[in-house]
């Protein structure tokens, strides 16, 4: 049974969703890495794959590394991978120690009141739409959310998050375009604190992750959020585009060393994304992968199951 909304959200007594609520969601995720799972299904094949050759496993180092799952992984799969006492099934064998490296089972930090999410990310990743599925299923779940987009720097990013805000049925702070970004995180606590609500989501500037002064303020919107509640931020949730490839594991290393990152959104699965580099970010960095963005609707945002992931990667 796939994760539920309830189990991520560290919920009592939550159960994972009943098979007949799946729906079509296995299905589209293994359409989304299609090309990645037939390369990796055809050089694991068990009538084809022979763990006595070495060009075998040549093979599959090398459809691995193409599927964006990177070197360090890659080479810890197949050692893995070589330490089975047997084969007979090499692509459910792989399926399950994808799935391991993705440790245990994570949960998203909105237990207090109010809890405080940061958001951050490069621009183009989904941070607005993430924020706005997010805020959706949040509120589904009894928490009530406050938006505040302290991203004030990008044209028309506030008017389309206030617009997500609205769709979800949160509150929404803004400002001024060119305001202090940290000042704009301040007042979603503040009205959030006033309000009784839950949940605050912070969303933040995503201009190019190689700019040092955009690592600066937001370490800066993390202090002010810090300094204004204590344990604040409760989750720092990194933004990663699937369809970027390697440079979504830089992205993830910049970003934590700058701000600290709890766990990752991976988004755009739907389209040509790879998806392995969602095992290279948690192998490698040791962040969670929390929550993947499979479609443009509301419901397109969903718990990430490391099982049925390595299931859609590797199922013939």
């Amino acid at each position: 049974m796939p994760r539920s909304w309830a189990q991520l959200l560290g919920e009592e007594n939550a159960q994972p969703e009943p098979e007949e609520q799946r729906g079509g969601m296995f299905a589209r995720l293994r359409e989304s890495l299609s090309k990645s799972r037939r390369a990796l299904t055809q050089e694991l094949a068990s009538a084809a794959f022979d763990p006595g050759d070495e060009l075998a496993w040549e093979r599959l180092e090398e459809a691995l590394i193409r599927a964006d799952v990177g070197v360090r992984a890659t080479a810890e799969l197949v050692r893995r991978l070589e330490a089975r006492a047997e084969l007979a099934d090499p692509s459910a064998a792989l399926a399950e120690e994808i799935a391991t490296l993705f440790g245990e089972p994570p949960t998203l930090g909105v237990d207090g009141r109010p809890s405080v999410v940061l958001v951050i990310g490069v621009n183009g990743t989904g941070k607005t739409t993430t924020i706005g599925k997010l805020a959706e299923q949040l509120r589904r779940h009894g928490r009530s959310v406050v938006v505040a987009a302290a991203d004030t720097f990008r044209a028309a990013a506030e008017e389309q998050l206030e617009i997500w805000a609205e769709r979800a049925g949160a509150s929404f702070v803004g400002a001024e375009r060119g305001a202090d970004p940290a000042s704009v995180a301040y007042e979603g606590i503040e009205a959030a604190t006033r309000e009784g609500c839950d949940v605050v989501i912070v969303d933040t500037a995503g201009r190019l992750h190689t700019q040092a002064n955009l690592m600066d303020e937001l370490a800066k919107v993390r202090r002010v959020i810090a300094g204004k509640l204590e344990g604040a931020p409760h989750e720092t949730l990194l933004v990663v585009d699937a369809t970027t490839g390697q440079n979504g594991l830089v992205q993830a290393r910049l970003f934590g060393d700058a701000v600290g990152v709890t766990g990752v959104a991976l988004t755009k699965l739907d389209g040509s994304a790879k998806g392995g580099i969602a095992v290279a970010i948690a192998y490698e960095l040791g962040l969670p992968v929390k929550l993947i963005g499979v479609g443009e609707q509301l419901e397109d945002l969903r718990p990430f199951d490391a099982q049925d992931f390595a299931g859609a990667l590797l199922s013939p």
